[in-house]
């Protein structure tokens, strides 16, 4: 009886085996694409950065500018503080203390504005990236495709394919 039982044990293990076979034949194929790779290398990002550099230069180059005048009347009335009348001496430094709050004021307009527009063209990119990566999926047959990751094996890397599809306008 031991060995008839051990016979059937062996019989359904095997019958198992070739059951699984057909399964553990099919390849399950997983990528990765690298955001920051393609927020830096393709040219819709690129694209997108020059256009945000040239949509806030002139509101960046007027803040550096009062930025720079700010501080030559600091130090102009360090200089000549201790000579001013008190009166004169206050009325400039409330001058400057309000001079200080608008720059700061200005400064965080502009970094709000920019960081909106920044969110705004960077997400436009991204939407772009990932009809392409879904366009390399389904043509290269993957079943999975992972943007974030603690370790990637380089050979499922497929940024550099999505970055020349996203230059080449592959799009659709």
């Amino acid at each position: 009886m031991n060995d008839f039982l051990r016979q059937c044990v062996t019989g359904m293990v095997f019958g198992g085996l070739l059951v699984l076979a057909p399964v553990q034949a099919q390849e399950f194929r997983i990528g990765f694409v690298s955001t920051d790779r393609i927020f830096k290398e393709a040219g819709t990002a690129k694209a997108a950065q020059a256009k945000l550099e040239q949509e806030f230069s002139k509101r960046e180059k007027e803040i550096i500018d009062l930025g720079t005048t700010l501080k030559s009347l600091v130090d102009k009335f360090e200089r000549e503080g201790p000579t001013l009348p008190e009166g004169q001496k206050a009325t400039r430094q409330k001058q400057l203390v309000d001079q200080d709050r608008e720059l700061q004021r200005k400064r965080r307009e502009f970094q709000e504005d920019l960081n909106s527009r920044k969110n705004e063209e960077l997400q436009q990119v991204l939407e772009r990236a990932n009809k392409v990566v879904k366009q390399v999926a389904e043509a290269e047959k993957y079943d999975l495709v992972l943007q974030e990751a603690v370790y990637v094996n380089p050979k499922h890397d497929i940024t550099d394919k999505v970055i020349r599809a996203l230059n080449a306008g592959a799009v659709k």
